[in-house]
């Protein structure tokens, strides 16, 4: 590897122009990709085979116009006073024009949904006055036909004393003739209170069943108290619009013509505001705070290099490899649904890294012009030696983010691809067009104090200066300081919640945040995140059936804890699919909402009804459940690639062993402070962060495969140095301290640009960049400064030469890396002075 490197380098050197050009046409070629075939980014995040995404296909085979996604639309007056007519007559007609536009399936009018409301409510009123009434009327006619049937039986009993008396008296046929002639009349009186005594019955049956219809429309009435459009002062009133598509279907263009289309229409006195489902905002690639990272970065190459053309050239490098990594991807965007946080990743990683290995060869080359080396020949022993660490760890960080793909969650899996095509990008950058600039400034690269003393016996002096190992105690010290402290900071990890952001953690000023303060302040914190509920019937319901089915669900739902309120909104035509809203008490991110989802999928069947919970609340919760579930085995199969690539390249057990558990230290610590921060709010406001929640469910996953490929970045940088000193015959215990003097001010210089990179993306809008740009610039700054500068040079002492001890058939059977460069050294033996390792 080395050897070949070793040539690349050479030949990019002495074909300078040839390189550039190059590169000038890729990065033309993928812009132009970008331009013709880049399309829209996504604002979601859901995840295929969720049990929310499973009530969501049955809506859509039986329920398509409760399946699309919905989304909100605000209208509150300027001065808080209630609507006027005029004012509310706009509204309407801008909802219904809304419905002609493509991807939508309905607009709910707030102010007919109102109308409609309070006719139902007068209707229940007006039923059950007419039920009184009926009921009273019906106890009238009952009082009289029994005050009849009280007749009728007295003159049954007078006629039948009366044919008694007759019989014993041995009365004629005419007299009994008589008697017979009135008992035939009182027959037919009876049969006629009979037969009103049957009409009353049934009228009062019939009026029984109405009874039980508007006792039940009342309870659902009553059940759905708090569910509404129109505030109650009249200040505010907000349109649903429900698409065709759901929401991992819709596209993005079908959002902004709803955007476009209310905000075309101004009504004199209203404000408009857009729910976080049409109007998240898409975070910048680039703003104030990440060029304030990029200036501070700068600052950190001028100190480390010497010289400002030296400290550009990374910059340089890192921001082709960076156009050229995040527009070839984004030229994909037009064909896969990409979320809008993954070319910002692609940016934070491919400035980080690329900065990082293009200055880990110039820092290289710098050296070795200084002690005399030839510039041309030391760009290829450049490249050739710290090329070869730079293309091993650029492949763990690809490795890493490669393996997001094994997590089955699709937008982690394009994330983790777009980043690895960035880091792909920084490496082949550095490795080909840094030496192409190096060799195009020639000795200019160094200072013109620096060039004249190119050679001299006091820089040789410099590069030899007397290394001394650390004592064990003070070994020992540091061990135990850097786990404590480690520890310490990692406990709220403990605690960690996971979910997605919601309107609350949009940017203060944004629509979607005044949005979502406004619903919260006018109808309540649940309803900026309702439940879409369904009861599934194995057999169809009577249409006699469905009122009390749903009452009954209904009800059921209501006796959970932290329901608000509970509606039926729609039934199947085939009635064997029972919909329902279910309004949270608190919003959409809160420990009682994600509770209650789980409170309703353990109720046990109501009639044989299977209960579903979708909506974006329980999607969410589903997301996160699904990224808490794959995060153990991504960490497995990126700690076992990553475990086998540092066996081959250090020949040792025990040193991959330290990198890993320094690392799970330094990640559960990085997870401690976000947590901290983000979840509980300490010295939140420092970073403008205006609202806590749960942590951003995908973040700790994609902490993993960043933090894990940059860790080992510092390792296989100071480790290496370390098994070089060791390999040339420097006790083990000495070989620690030559290889970390050796290594420590470039690893320290590339840990601050990668913070400083990382750092700038804290102040983003964005509460997603925010979360991701904190956690990678603490994880590193955590890794490189406590565990690669303190904890593992203190163990690595404390093991001695069992730190480098591997099975003997491994030894054996195992390939020869040459991360160290000694093909280079046996061709190029002046390529070490004094015994000190070469390697940055």
């Amino acid at each position: 590897m080395a050897a070949l490197l070793y040539r690349l380098g050479s030949v990019a050197a002495r074909r300078v122009w040839q390189v550039i050009v190059a590169w000038v046409l890729i990065l033309g070629f993928s812009i132009g990709a970008f331009l013709a075939f880049g399309g829209s980014l996504a604002d979601n995040f859901d995840i295929p085979g969720t049990a929310s995404g499973a009530v969501v296909d049955e809506l859509t085979d039986k329920l398509p116009d409760s399946a699309g996604m919905t989304a909100s639309v605000v209208y509150q007056t300027t001065d808080g006073s209630a609507f006027t007519d005029e004012q509310k007559q706009a509204i309407s007609d801008v909802a219904a024009s809304a419905e002609d536009l493509d991807d939508v399936a309905t607009v709910l009018d707030p102010f007919d949904a109102q109308q409609q409301q309070d006719e139902n409510a007068q209707q229940l009123a007006d039923g059950q006055k007419q039920i009184d009434d009926g009921g009273a009327q019906l106890d009238d006619g009952q009082a009289q036909l029994d005050a009849g049937k009280a007749q009728l039986d007295a003159a049954q009993e007078q006629l039948t004393a009366a044919r008694a008396q007759a019989e014993a008296a041995g009365a004629g046929a005419e007299q009994l003739a008589a008697l017979d002639q009135q008992q035939a009349q009182l027959d037919a009186q009876t049969a006629a209170l009979q037969e009103q005594q049957d009409t009353l019955d049934a009228s009062r049956a019939e009026l029984d069943d109405k009874a039980v219809q508007v006792e039940q429309g009342t309870v659902l009435l009553g059940l759905a108290d708090g569910i509404g459009v129109v505030s109650e002062d009249g200040s505010t009133a907000i349109v649903n619009v429900t698409f065709d598509e759901t929401r991992l279907e819709l596209p993005e263009g079908a959002k902004q013509s709803v955007i476009d289309h209310f905000e075309a229409e101004p009504i004199n006195g209203v404000q408009v505001y857009f729910g976080t489902e049409l109007a998240q905002g898409v975070p910048e690639l680039f703003g104030v705070g990440e060029a304030i990272g990029l200036v501070f970065a700068a600052i950190v190459l001028i100190v480390t290099l010497g010289s400002l053309i030296a400290a550009s050239l990374p910059i340089v490098t890192a921001l082709v490899g960076v156009a050229v990594g995040v527009t070839s991807s984004l030229a994909f965007s037009g064909v896969v649904n990409m979320a809008s946080v993954t070319p910002v990743l692609g940016v934070m990683l491919g400035l980080a890294v690329g900065i990082d290995y293009s200055l880990f060869i110039v820092y290289r080359h710098r050296k070795q012009l200084i002690r005399g080396v030839p510039v041309q020949e030391s760009i290829g022993l450049a490249t050739g030696t710290a090329g070869t660490a730079v293309v091993f760890a650029g492949s763990t960080v690809i490795v890493a983010l490669m393996a997001l793909n094994v997590t089955g969650i699709p937008f982690l899996g394009l994330m983790g691809t777009v980043g690895a095509v960035c880091v792909a990008v920084a490496v082949l950058v550095a490795i080909t067009l840094a030496p192409a600039i190096l060799g195009l400034v020639g000795t200019r690269l160094l200072r013109r104090k620096a060039r004249a003393r190119i050679g001299s016996e006091r820089a040789a002096h410099r590069a030899t200066k007397a290394i001394t190992p650390m004592s064990t105690l003070r070994a020992i010290l540091t061990v135990l300081g850097a786990v404590a402290l480690l520890l310490v900071i990692a406990i709220p990890s403990m605690s960690m919640r996971l979910g997605l952001p919601d309107g609350s953690s949009e940017p203060a000023g944004s629509t979607s945040y005044q949005a979502f303060q406004i619903i919260e302040e006018e109808f309540g914190a649940g309803a900026n995140g309702p439940l879409l509920v369904t009861a599934t019937a194995a057999d169809p319901i009577s249409d006699d059936d469905i009122l009390a089915t749903q009452v009954e669900v209904a009800q059921q739902l209501a006796d959970l804890d932290d329901v608000a309120a509970v509606a039926p909104i729609a039934t199947s035509d085939d009635n064997t699919l029972l919909a329902f809203q279910v309004v949270p008490e608190e919003g959409p991110n809160s420990e009682s909402t994600e509770r209650l989802v789980q409170d309703i999928r353990a109720l046990p069947p109501v009639d044989d009804l299977t209960i579903g919970v979708a909506g974006q609340a329980a999607s969410n919760i589903d997301i996160s459940q699904a990224l808490s579930d794959a995060l153990p085995i991504y960490l497995v199969v990126v700690v076992g690639l990553s475990f086998l690539i540092m066996i081959l390249v250090f020949r040792s057990l025990l040193v991959p062993l330290i990198a890993t558990g320094g690392f799970v230290l330094s990640l559960f610590a990085t997870y401690g402070l976000i947590v901290s921060v983000f979840q509980y709010g300490w010295g939140a406001s420092l970073i403008g962060v205006h609202s806590t929640g749960p942590i951003l469910s995908f973040l700790p996953v994609i902490l993993v495969g960043i933090l894990f490929g940059l860790a080992m970045d510092y390792q296989l940088f100071l480790a290496s140095g370390m098994r070089e000193a060791f390999v040339h015959g420097s006790p083990a215990k000495l070989a620690v301290a030559q290889g970390f003097r050796a290594g420590r001010s470039v690893v320290t210089a590339a840990a601050l640009i990668m913070v400083s990179v990382f750092g700038g993306f804290i102040f983003s809008d964005s509460t997603m960049i925010r979360s991701i740009g904190f956690g990678l610039a603490f994880g590193v700054l955590l890794d490189a400064f406590v565990v690669r500068m303190l904890l593992m040079p203190a163990l690595m002492h404390l093991l001695g030469r069992s730190a480098w001890w591997l099975p003997r058939w491994l030894d054996h059977i195992m390939p020869n890396v040459d991360l160290e460069g000694a093909s280079l050294e046996r061709d190029h033996p002046g390529m070490q002075v004094g015994g000190v390792p070469h390697t940055v």
